[in-house]
This record gives structure tokens, sequence and C-alpha cells, in this order.
């Protein structure tokens, strides 16, 4: 015999407002399931001689509430693959109802017939009771899932599954994140349902204190007064500290800066960023990137009071690029090796400017940026050129061009020949590059590593000076570097 499953809606809990068809096909005589029977309709079905069992005791035994909507689902599909079942929960079937979805997929796979009777929900009850037109924006999220389901403070938001006090403060924490902690919200219990339904209007933090929340419970959230749009993004708290500092009542130096004055800040915080890095202080590695994304949201902003774009653009495109570069990761495309993905990247950004209407550059080594470190754009040179070929085949010869730079800089040298000098330094620097870069180096960092070392081992220098009372302009070559050799041994000791 096929099975045939109905999954009916009880309404919010009003008898009056429980649909005909339904109560029609609960009278029917078949098999009936409630997903719970605590529900304000329950006890009037039980009157009127209508029988059905519950998956209450389902409830009692486990915690998790993903594994009971999956035993409920289970147990539905298995009765409904030999005969009619009925199916009931509360308000609207598709509304919150996870155990309905679970259903409705796997009776999908089965090929088994479902048949869905709607009725009014909750959300129906509540609008009527808070006045509010869900038309002027409303966000529907599961009070256990605001990990993965976040508030939109841009409009108002509706929050399910609010059934305890302990529930309660876990979802006022995370709220808080979102909202100040005064914001006014809504407590509604068993919102359309006579004698029951209860309303009061809280500030957010006091919202886990009433006594009187149970599973009929929801939070509305209205919206949050002067939040510029929906929370798209974990960066609009800082956008919207940005936007107060650029407005009229804002500060008076942010108001007046544009891109070209904070063009050196962004450079400035790019290598304090670089340095945290170095130093492998993770705290303050995580202030600087901090530093460096306000420069960031700070160039975001201006752009988007030009009418250019706004920071949710900044990273809706760059997302889209990543995605778009990485047709190994996110398509079917395969690479054996990261250089083999480096070829791939710019044949993607060739074909990206044509799209664009970019024209392609004559020369290879076109749209590297002029004001780029040396060091850096040695780097990104030498990789252009050796993308199509021009490069040593391994280190070896890279090597050899080192020597050889530094023999023509001893020749300059005897030739007393200062413009020659500077120019074979600056040859003998590119092969050094070009030999780090074949190595796996990074030249810049590679420097920056030494400047870094350099400083701390002068420092101890200085201090062992100072511990023996002696100016340091008047210590010989010979004492120095002892005390350099003591810091090189020290810097060993001190990171094994």
């Amino acid at each position: 015999m096929s099975g045939t499953i109905i999954i009916a809606g009880l309404g919010p809990g009003d008898p009056a407002a429980l649909p005909v068809a339904v109560l029609d096909e609960l009278s029917a005589g078949g098999v009936n399931w409630l997903r719970t029977g605590v529900h304000p309709v329950v006890p009037w079905l039980r009157d009127r001689g209508i029988s059905f069992n519950t998956f209450d005791d389902i409830y009692r035994t486990m915690n998790d509430f993903d594994k009971v909507y999956r035993r409920i689902a289970e147990s539905i599909i298995e009765a409904g693959r030999s005969g009619r079942v009925l199916y009931a929960v509360p308000g609207h079937p598709m509304v919150a109802e996870e155990s309905v979805r679970l259903i409705m997929a796997s009776a999908g796979e089965e090929g088994l017939p479902v048949r869905v009777l709607p009725a009014m929900s909750f959300l129906d009850a509540l609008f009527v009771t808070l006045k509010i037109d869900p038309v002027e924006g409303l966000h529907v999220a599961d009070g256990l899932r605001l990990d993965v389901q976040r508030p939109d403070p841009g409009a108002g938001t509706v929050l399910t599954q609010v059934y305890n006090r302990m529930v309660a403060s876990d979802i006022k924490l995370t709220l808080m994140e979102y909202y100040p902690e005064e914001h006014r919200v809504m407590v509604v219990r068993a919102a359309g349902v006579p004698g029951r339904e209860k309303v009061e209007e809280v500030p957010l933090y006091e919202m886990d204190r009433l006594s009187w929340l149970d599973h009929l419970t929801c939070l509305y959230i209205p919206p949050l007064a002067g939040h510029t749009g929906p929370a798209r993004y974990p960066l609009d708290p800082l956008v919207d500290v940005m936007a107060s500092l650029r407005s009229g009542e804002g500060c008076p130096w942010d108001r007046e800066q544009d891109h070209h004055t904070l063009k050196k800040y962004l450079l400035e915080e790019s290598y304090e960023v670089l340095d945290a890095i170095e130093k492998g202080d993770m705290y303050n590695i995580c202030e600087e990137l901090g530093d460096l994304l306000l420069q960031i949201v700070f160039h975001s902003r201006i752009a988007s009071e030009e009418g250019h774009f706004d920071v949710n653009d900044v990273v809706a495109a760059i997302t889209e690029k990543m995605i778009r570069r990485h047709p190994h990761v996110f398509a079917d495309v395969k690479v054996r090796n990261s250089k083999e993905v480096l070829v791939n990247w710019e044949a993607i950004k060739n074909q990206e400017k044509q799209v664009n209407g970019i024209p392609n550059k004559k020369s290879i080594l076109s749209g590297i940026p002029g004001h780029l470190a040396a060091l850096i754009k040695a780097q990104k040179i030498q990789s252009r050129a050796a993308g199509v070929g021009f490069d040593w085949p391994d280190y070896k010869g890279a090597l050899d061009k080192v020597y050889e730079e530094l023999e023509e800089i001893k020749k300059a040298i005897y030739e007393g020949d200062s413009r020659q000098q500077e120019k074979e330094i600056g040859d003998a620097l590119f092969a050094v590059v070009n030999l780090a870069r074949l190595l796996g180096a990074d030249a810049e960092v590679a420097l920056a590593g030494t400047v870094g070392r350099f400083i701390e081992r002068f420092r101890y220098i200085e201090e062992k000076v100072t511990e023996k009372g002696k100016d340091i302009k008047r210590c010989n070559l010979e004492e120095l570097d002892e005390y350099w050799e003591e810091a090189k041994k020290y810097e060993k000791s001190t990171k094994l």
C-alpha cells in the first residue's frame, strides 16, 4: 500500500484559528502525530475525541534538538511508507519548523507524496499583537542559531525559541554585540492565544529576568535608530564609527582628510603590521591589523560620501575576485603546484582586463606600481620576466651573477668612478634579490629581519657600554665588535 504524508499546522494556539481542512483531516480516523502536545489547541482537540500521538518523550530523553528533529523525521517517513500519516506542528508548518524541512527532503528522495495544510503562524498573530507591518522590513531568526543567523539591526527582528531564562540569557549576550544594552525590545508569549497572551517591553539587558518565559515565547527587536542599513558584514560597527567621525558633529580632523592626505598613514600602518609580524607578537599583530583596517574603512567612507563605492563594495569585489582567481578551489581546474597557480592567476587577470575594456599594455612589465619600495619592485619585475621564460633554470646561475656583480663593484672602486660604483652596487642588489627569489626567500622580509636584528644587537651594545660607565663614541671598534658577538650569542640563546 502506497503511503501519504500530510503535514498540517495547528495555528498559534487559538482553536478558532485552526483551519477547517486541518480539523477534518485530524478527525478522519487515521494515524495522527503531533510534534508536541504542549500547545494550547491540544486540550481542545482531545476534548473532541480526536486521537493522536506526540513526540514529547523524545524531547524528554534527548537534549540535542537536531537529533530530536531527525528522529521525528525518521519516524514520520517510516509511517508514511506503508499508509496515510498526518504530522501536525504548532503554527504554520513552513515557518521555523526544522522537522518539516527534514521530512519533506527525505520524502522527496523516496518519492513519497506529501501534502501540506497551512495554518496561521505565530508571526501572523505577532503582527496583530505588536501592530507591525512586515513589508517595512522584518528579519526572522532562530534564537538558538544566532552564530549562523546573525541579527539585522537595520530591520525589525523576530527571534524564536526564547523558551526559558537560560536561553534568553545566551540570546541577550549575543544581541548586545549588535545593539546597545538599553535598546527596548518586546518579549511576547502566546501571541494570538486568548487568556495566555502576554507582552512586556523591557531594555535588552533585562529580557532574561522575566519569570514567565515558556515554549510559546518569542522576541521582537525594533530596528536600531540611526542604523544605515542591513548588517551585511561584521565591519558595520567600525563603519558606523567612521560615519560618525566624518559627520558634521564628528571630528574636525577626520572631516578634513581625503585620499591623498591619508596616503602616508596607509603606508605607515602597513609597515607597523610588518614590524609586528617580524617580532612575532600576536597581540601587536592584531592591534596593527586593526589600525590598517581603519585606513581601509576610512578610504571607503570618503569614496561613499563622493558617491563612488562603500566598504560593502570593497568586500564584495575582493570576495568575487578571490573566487574567480582560484578556479582550482572553487571550480574544476586542476593544478600540480603553486607555480601553476601563479600562471593561472596572471592569465585570469589578463582576461579580466579584456572583459573590463582595459587595453593590454605593450610591456609585460607594465602595471607595476612605481611607488613600490625598490626591493619589492625588483622582485615583481623579476617574477614578471620569469613568467615568460626569462629566468635562470635554478639558483646557481643567479649565485654566479652575484659574484660577477661583486667583481664589477671592485673594478669600479679601483677605477675611482663614483657614478659607476653606484650603478654596480645597484646591479649587485638586483642580483641578490633575484637569488633570493630563486631560493624562495622574500628579499624585503629578509632585509627587514636583518635590520631588526641589527637594531636589537646595537641596543645590546649600548646597554653594555652604559653598564661600563663609558661613552659609546669613545669606544674603539674592537671593543664594540666584542659586544656585537656577545649580542649574537645572546640572541641565539633566547631563541632556543
